[in-house]
């Protein structure tokens, strides 16, 4: 499995991670897993009626990244993030979160971490109806016995968060799908979570609406900076939105990389299937198209390396010259090639070759 960082993730902690983490249905799972040393073929799980949903999964989610977790139904992702809650209980392998043994955690533990350190968004908004927008929002702060001031203060300032101010009093049923949405990730974070886990919380909604909501989460993020676990099948709200993607099939992670990465170096046919139809203008970046600086680089327009390519697509190809690509400290890097983009914008250019 191939699991590149880029460099920039490497300083940030470790808020959740697992390391050969199985989740097997059926019956005796935690036996038979016992019985065979914490692994199993496909073939062994087929013979015992068993059914590997999460299969040896190792994975580090850090502090203040969105980290997309996708692949098609029935890949196991939903079962991943989960059993990463304990929502469902692993059969075996390992769980930290905050350097802590969350499997040793006891019932009690567990109920407090997911109250106040756990947030979490569904596809299906699972609003109370008969509760106002402000109620609504407000309740997980009543089932932490927050006094009525106090939670609805806090409600009031999630609300003006996700931009729903002037409809506090209203009801589930007068509110549109991304208002509903917009009053559940504001019920989420009210309780003002270390880690956010997003299943599908944009799926049901229709395209214009997700894609607002999409935006509305980078918003949010931007002031917030929280630790977002977030599922979905649709790769192009991955690349949207992700700092990292871990892409499954049959419950196994089978690359982990930055949207860049996976489009640039799929390690397997499956993940190149997934990245085919990907704008890669809107995904590579001027760093992973350059070529080797000249010494004419100094007197050419300059572009970031890590500058996508679609932002300056028709700059540099209406001025027909290379443009030096620079670093975060402004030196020279290399150079981009009017010919370069344009293979790239013909479908000519399928890697990250020069």
């Amino acid at each position: 499995m191939n699991t590149k960082m880029p460099d920039a993730e490497i300083q940030r902690p470790v808020k959740l991670s697992c390391r050969n983490l199985w989740k097997v249905f059926g019956a005796n799972a935690a036996e038979f897993m016992r019985a065979h040393g914490g692994e199993a073929t496909t073939a062994e799980l087929d013979e015992a009626s068993l059914v590997g949903a999460v299969r040896n999964t190792t994975l580090e989610i850090r502090e203040g990244e969105i980290f997309i977790v996708m692949g098609l139904s029935g890949s196991g992702k939903s079962t991943l993030v989960r059993c990463l809650s304990r929502l469902i209980e692993p059969t075996t392998g390992e769980l930290t979160f905050n350097g802590k043994d969350l499997l040793k955690a006891s019932e009690a533990e567990l109920i407090d971490i997911r109250r106040h350190k756990m947030g979490m968004v569904f596809q299906h908004f699972a609003l109370l109806p008969h509760l106002t927008v402000l109620e609504n929002v407000a309740f997980p702060l009543s089932i932490q016995g927050i006094g009525k001031a106090e939670r609805e203060a806090r409600a009031h300032k999630m609300i003006d968060l996700v931009s729903l101010n002037g409809r506090e009093h209203h009801f589930p049923s007068e509110l549109s799908g991304g208002q509903q949405q917009r009053v559940g990730i504001a019920r989420s974070l009210a309780v003002e979570p270390e880690i956010w886990f997003l299943d599908e919380p944009f799926s049901a909604l229709d395209p214009l609406i997700r894609r607002e909501m999409q935006t509305e989460l980078m918003r949010l993020q931007s002031v917030l900076k929280k630790t977002v676990v977030f599922i979905t099948h649709d790769f192009d709200e991955a690349i949207r939105l992700a700092d990292r993607i871990a892409i499954m099939k049959d419950g196994e992670i089978i690359q982990i990389g930055t949207p860049e990465d996976l489009v640039s170096n799929p390690a397997t046919d499956y993940v190149a299937e997934f990245t085919a139809d990907v704008n890669r203008a809107k995904v590579l970046s001027a760093r992973t198209l350059m070529g080797a600086p000249t010494n004419k680089s100094n007197g050419l327009e300059k572009v970031a390396a890590k500058a996508k390519i679609a932002s300056f697509a028709a700059a540099i190809v209406d001025s027909s010259k290379p443009f030096a690509v620079i670093g975060d400290d402004g030196e020279v890097m290399g150079e981009i090639s009017p010919g370069t983009v344009i293979d790239l914008l013909s479908g000519k250019e399928r890697g990250a070759g020069r």
